[in-house]
């Protein structure tokens, strides 16, 4: 899970084109008269590349960092994610396509439920999806701006971009909570500062639902130069059907403030909470994080960043509810990320990071299992990494 605005690639400053052929050229300005301000193109073209080398000092031998969200892979050196990126606003008229491949969308859709198809009807899964990591399209009308399709999950400080965010890997919070809806939203200005988003999309990581029921999400965000912050509900049913929870609705409420506290130093505090009272008692979890980041100079930064996530999971004479995040009660994690910037486009960063969790849900040494046939068994509580990553775009 990811940030409030969650940016997938940087957008590309695009010169006037040239007339096409046959086209006369437009007659010079005035001798001594201001040049006139060239209009903005009404589209922008961008992209990114991430790779990485990971080190697991557990030396897992199937070679899996888990439940890291998408640097997961040890002793590899691994194309993470490239994409393209484009948008438009053209009179009134929005949209965005971004396109992926590599190592993280496969783990950017692993919850994407699987919806059967028929002679007449084609089946809907993950390997459909995964190349694509968001499109949607709208339309803005003085303050109020409307779209549907999918998008990034508003919901947490993080994004699907490394260059947007301030370590490598993401917070537990952002690797539990969803990365994507598809739906409709809509957002209304209530001035420079405020504006307020009311969505109802499929659910958590869904483009195709796995139930009848809708979920909605309500968002208020306030945005100025030393200061952002965000608000969020999300409400709705979540399990598929047929699930021994039953029709169990699942509240979320997310907060999290970005504080730049001067050129050189900024925080961030997040925070998210929910529960899901179902047919088997009341799941419920907690969770938080805090970063800070300094600017050593033009070139370089160090970022750090602490997270933990607690979930109980209901139990009753009839049965337990099945986790909704993690096979352990609780996780967390202390990360430590030196980013240098060589170009004004491209970040390389070192970062070391520890693992911690309530039960066994890591791998290390020698791991039983072939994960076809017979899934690895995890076999640590804990695990360390060091990670040399880099990233491009333009």
């Amino acid at each position: 899970m990811r940030a409030s605005l969650l940016a997938a690639a940087c957008a590309l400053c695009c010169s006037v084109a040239s007339p096409a052929r046959g086209e006369a050229l437009p007659e010079p300005p005035p001798v001594g008269a201001p040049a006139a301000p060239a209009a903005p193109l009404p589209y922008t073209l961008g992209g990114y590349v991430e790779a990485f080398y990971q080190w697991n000092l557990g030396a897992p031998s199937n070679g899996v960092t888990n439940y890291r969200g998408f640097d997961n892979r040890h002793n590899s050196f691994t194309l993470s994610n490239a994409a393209l990126d484009a948008t438009w606003d053209d009179k009134g008229l929005i949209g965005r396509m971004t396109l992926q491949i590599g190592h993280t969308p496969s783990t950017y859709y692993l919850s994407e439920p699987v919806s059967a198809g028929s002679s007449g009807a084609n089946a809907s899964g993950a390997d459909q999806w995964k190349y694509l990591q968001q499109a949607y399209a709208g339309g803005r009308v003085g303050k109020l701006t409307a779209s549907a399709g999918l998008f990034l999950s508003p919901i947490g400080p993080e994004s699907m971009a490394v260059r947007d965010s301030w370590n490598w890997s993401r917070s537990n919070l952002f690797f539990g909570l969803p990365f994507y809806h598809t739906g409709a939203r809509a957002t209304y200005a209530l001035s420079d500062d405020w504006a307020v988003t009311a969505a109802v999309v499929n659910g958590w990581n869904s483009v195709v639902d796995n139930n009848s029921e809708k979920s909605i999400a309500a968002q208020l965000t306030y945005t100025r130069p030393s200061v952002a912050a965000s608000l969020l509900y999300f409400g709705g049913v979540e399990r598929p059907r047929g699930a021994p929870e039953g029709r169990a609705l699942r509240h979320l409420v997310d907060s999290h403030v970005t504080w730049h506290a001067s050129r050189r130093l900024s925080f961030i505090a997040h925070g998210n909470a929910g529960l899901e009272p179902n047919r088997l008692g009341t799941s419920w979890w907690t969770a938080g994080a805090l970063y800070a980041r300094a600017r050593v100079t033009d070139a370089v930064f160090v970022a750090a960043r602490g997270d933990g996530f607690r979930e109980h999971a209901a139990e009753s004479s009839t049965g337990r509810a099945s986790p909704l995040f993690w096979p352990a009660p609780w996780v967390a994690s202390g990360t430590a990320t030196l980013d240098l910037r060589p170009h004004e486009r491209a970040s390389v960063r070192l970062e070391v990071r520890h693992d911690q969790a309530g039960g066994a849900m890591f791998f290390g040494g020698t791991v039983a299992g072939d994960g076809a046939a017979t899934p690895f068994v995890p076999n640590r509580r804990q695990q360390q990494t060091v990670t040399l990553g880099a990233t491009t775009w333009f």
